[in-house]
């Protein structure tokens, strides 16, 4: 294979890759709709057999999967300094969360104040809430539609605290249930504790649970506005972690067919999207129950949960007993996530390259502390990754500036046997023999690009860190496409150079004609990559236009002293 035919074959699966990831967001198949889910506990923890009596608990389901009694509850705001929380004591759930730190559009000069990216949202169209609460088919229990009652507002982190907490209340038939929501400084971790009081006379037995619930993404009308929107072709779905089975994912369209079902202690749930997710993190010694649901499937407004449910809990006459969990709300911040729960991190969903673009974005983050820029840090791992192949390469255009002398010989093999290319390709591997060139010498560092170009397009496209990252002038947001195309017009330039030095040795008419497009078609492939790709290829193939245009002519030069 010449150097020629792996350019192609790294366009064409570059192509194919980009057509598939298309199809898959416009034309996979869906589920055919079923009727609606009526009092089958959708919007209520699963059943959990080894707890006494919850099996037989069916709180009816919401039909709209949003909570038509909204309104009846009080709205109460807790904050540090990173986050915003927005609690509705109408089930004590987590309604609206604001991340401070991550403005929703970029921050300029004419517009300098942004309103931060809002994650939680509790309107119909967006719907994206964050509930717990209890259940007990014994006595009383508050679930996450019950009415709390709270004494606070508003509560803000003050300077020099540590942390804010936010209590909500709730009582029935002498059983009082206490949530207390905390935020610390700096964290994006919420704690919640339930704690249960049992003044009757009666043990009370149930269990806790937590759960996401949200909309559907509402999707784009056009390839193009998928093309150009980076969020278009990220995952949006659950997500969940046991350690035996590590993460796994479910996209919504699959919640009936493949509807989540399992007991494990150690893990998380999770609802991901671009950029950020909202996770339950149970304590990690519980073995909890973890589950999938489709509320109102087939209605106007289904909505998609997923749950954890904790072991039996029994509370004696005159006792109290406290069950908590863990909500992260916030970024994909890789180099803190595992910190926060045993894989978490695993959370950014690289896919099939995650072995490939977590260590890449370990270097790239390290990089980019040492130079204090995203698009600087991109640039040094071209050079790092030329290093390491720089002599590999070299092979390359060796072989390639050898072949490109042999042309005319090709060519007058091309006439001497015509149309038979059984002889023709005979006569081509004795002159290489004879010559000591190895056409598959091209072929390896090809090879070797095509996992690095889906590792690294997987990092820039999924890393928060470069989300609205500047590097030079134009380019404000390296996760986003170039918006002047300037770096898609300077690598159509590289390629035509390198074009021009590479060997059309063997080329039939159909190849040739090929590459002569292939510029064009990368110009318009590139003008809709993260302007951090484009930018990682632009240096890449500067740096390797000119190795191929320094070895080209050291050969040259070589067989013409030979000659003389």
């Amino acid at each position: 294979m010449n150097q020629t035919r792996t350019f192609l074959l790294f366009a064409l699966m570059a192509v194919a890759y980009l057509l598939w990831m298309a199809w898959e967001k416009d034309y996979a198949p869906a589920p055919a709709p079923t009727a609606p889910v009526a009092a089958t506990s959708a919007d209520a923890p699963a059943a959990d057999h080894s707890v006494p009596g919850v099996a037989a608990t069916a709180i009816p389901a919401i039909a709209s999967g949003v909570p038509t009694s909204v309104a009846a509850g009080q709205l109460i705001t807790i904050s540090n300094d990173v986050l915003r929380l927005t609690i509705d004591t109408r089930g004590g759930s987590v309604v609206r969360a604001d991340l401070l730190a991550y403005p929703a559009e970029p921050v300029t000069r004419k517009h300098p104040e942004q309103p931060p990216v809002r994650l939680l949202v509790d309107t119909p169209d967006k719907y994206f809430v964050a509930q717990s609460g209890l259940v007990s088919a014994t006595g009383p229990a508050p679930d996450h539609r019950a009415l709390f009652q709270s004494a606070q507002a508003h509560t803000e982190l003050a300077n020099g605290m540590p942390q804010v907490k936010v209590d909500l209340t709730w009582q029935q038939d002498g059983i009082k249930v206490t949530k207390t929501y905390t935020l610390k400084r700096g964290q994006y971790v919420v704690g919640l504790d339930q704690r249960i009081d049992n003044t009757g006379s009666t043990p009370w037995q149930g269990s806790a649970y937590e759960q996401l619930q949200r909309a559907p993404r509402q999707e784009h009308t056009s390839w193009l506005q998928n093309m150009t929107d980076p969020s278009a072709a990220s995952f949006f779905g659950a997500g969940w972690y046991s350690p035996e089975d590590h993460f796994q994912s479910l996209k919504f369209d699959k919640f009936q067919e493949d509807a989540l079902q399992q007991s494990f202690a150690g893990g998380w749930a999770a609802m991901l999207q671009h950029y950020f997710f909202a996770a339950w993190i149970p304590p990690a010694q519980q073995k909890a129950t973890y589950s999938t649901d489709v509320v109102n499937a087939g209605g106007d407004h289904p909505t998609y949960l997923i749950r954890a449910v904790s072991p039996a809990l029994t509370v004696a006459p005159g006792q109290s007993q406290t069950t908590g969990a863990r909500l992260y709300i916030g970024p994909k911040l890789v180099s803190t996530l595992d910190s926060v729960a045993p894989g978490l991190a695993l959370a950014t969903n690289y896919g099939v390259f995650t072995v490939i673009a977590q260590p890449m974005h370990a270097l790239l983050s390290w990089l980019e502390k040492v130079s204090g820029n995203w698009g600087v840090a991109i640039i040094l791992l071209v050079l790092i990754i030329k290093g390491l192949t720089w002599k590999l390469t070299a092979a390359q255009y060796r072989s390639s500036a050898k072949m490109r002398k042999l042309q005319p010989r090709v060519a007058s093999l091309k006439e001497r046997f015509g149309d038979d290319k059984q002889k023709m390709q005979m006569a081509m591997m004795e002159l290489y023999k004879k010559e000591k060139v190895n056409p598959m010498t091209g072929c390896l560092p090809v090879l070797i690009t095509i996992p690095i170009f889906y590792g690294l397009y997987e990092v820039l496209r999924e890393s928060v860190e470069l989300r609205q990252a500047p590097f030079v002038g134009w380019i404000h947001d390296l996760s986003a496409p170039d918006p002047f195309f300037v770096l898609p017009a300077v690598y159509t330039l590289v390629m035509l150079g390198q074009q021009y030095l590479m060997p059309a040795t063997g080329m039939d008419p159909t190849q040739a004609k090929m590459m002569k497009f292939m510029p064009l078609i990368f110009a318009v492939l590139f003008a809709f990559f993260p302007a951090g790709l484009c930018l990682y290829y632009v240096v890449n193939g500067m740096v390797s236009l000119g190795q191929q245009w320094y070895i080209t002519h050291k050969v040259e030069n070589a067989e013409a002293k030979a000659k003389a």
